[in-house]
């Protein structure tokens, strides 16, 4: 891979508990150019917590170690100057829910037009243009409506596309989508994907989608690692995910409901010590 967009060598993050430090991400490595990249795994097993860390933005009585590099530029050591010219301006971060990210006493338009003129500079007729635009780019049929509307009168799928205009404002070179559709119905969230797709691959941007639904990812993304209580265990082309050699993917596929092939009892994970190791 040439010129790789992110680069992550031997990450490890600790957090604080009752008994000592403990682990939440082991040593992870892995390298994404301007491709589709899925994380993939439980609840717990270190997903988001290796994306806000590429981020830098872990809570200051958590311990890091290891190499981060965004574009060359060495994260561990860069000024917090540096990281917040980095954060939204070129590395994007979509949340699971809008409505726990929208600020509620600001309307979506004025949010959008907020993070435009933050990394664009301009006046607010421009800002606001610009966000009029966004809103059309990101499918909204009424963008002016929604302009004015406050994020508690928006529906979960318009308050997800708010929340994408809003990272694409910057123009971003990497957009970290962190379980971007787990809140919304299917249908909802085929529309939010396909948007997804068509933006990331119109401005030659960079995905990690970070999600635990492994159908989603074999059909949306480039690659996929897999990752188990801090580690990641597998990295596979997406299109080969049935195909996954590891006893826990392999488990993950297993335990899922198939239309086509019905069963009287789905199977439950065995868990392997060895996997820790």
């Amino acid at each position: 891979m040439t010129n790789p967009l992110v680069e992550i060598n031997d990450l490890r993050v600790d957090f604080p508990g009752p008994n000592g430090f403990v682990p939440a991400v082991r040593g992870v490595s892995l390298t994404m150019g301007r491709e589709k990249l899925g994380i993939v795994g439980e609840s717990g097993s270190g997903k988001s917590v290796t994306g806000r860390a590429l981020m830098r933005l872990l809570p200051p009585q958590a311990r890091v170690a290891g190499s981060l590099r965004f574009d060359g530029i060495d994260i561990a050591a860069a000024t917090p100057r540096a990281m917040r010219a980095l954060r939204g301006a070129r590395i994007g971060l979509v949340l699971q829910d809008p409505k726990f990210s929208l600020n509620p006493i600001m309307t979506a338009g004025a949010q959008i037009a907020e993070a435009w003129a933050t990394h664009r500079r301009g006046s607010a007729k421009e800002a606001r243009d610009a966000a009029m635009s966004l809103l059309d780019q990101v499918l909204i049929r009424d963008p002016r409506r929604v302009y004015d509307a406050y994020p508690h009168e928006l529906s979960g799928g318009m308050g997800q596309r708010v929340m994408i205009a809003m990272m694409l404002a910057p123009q971003p070179d990497l957009l970290i989508a962190d379980e971007p559709t787990s809140a919304l119905d299917a249908t909802v969230q085929a529309e939010i994907l396909r948007l997804i797709d068509r933006l990331v691959t119109d401005r030659g941007m960079g995905l990690m989608l970070i999600s635990h639904d492994l159908p989603l990812v074999s059909r949306f993304c480039d690659r996929v690692a897999v990752m188990y209580a801090g580690r990641i265990v597998e990295e596979i082309a997406a299109r080969d995910l049935h195909a996954a050699t590891h006893p826990y993917t392999r488990g993950l596929l297993d335990c899922m409901p198939r239309l086509d092939a019905p069963r009287a009892r789905l199977p439950v994970l065995a868990r392997d010590p060895r996997w820790l190791a």
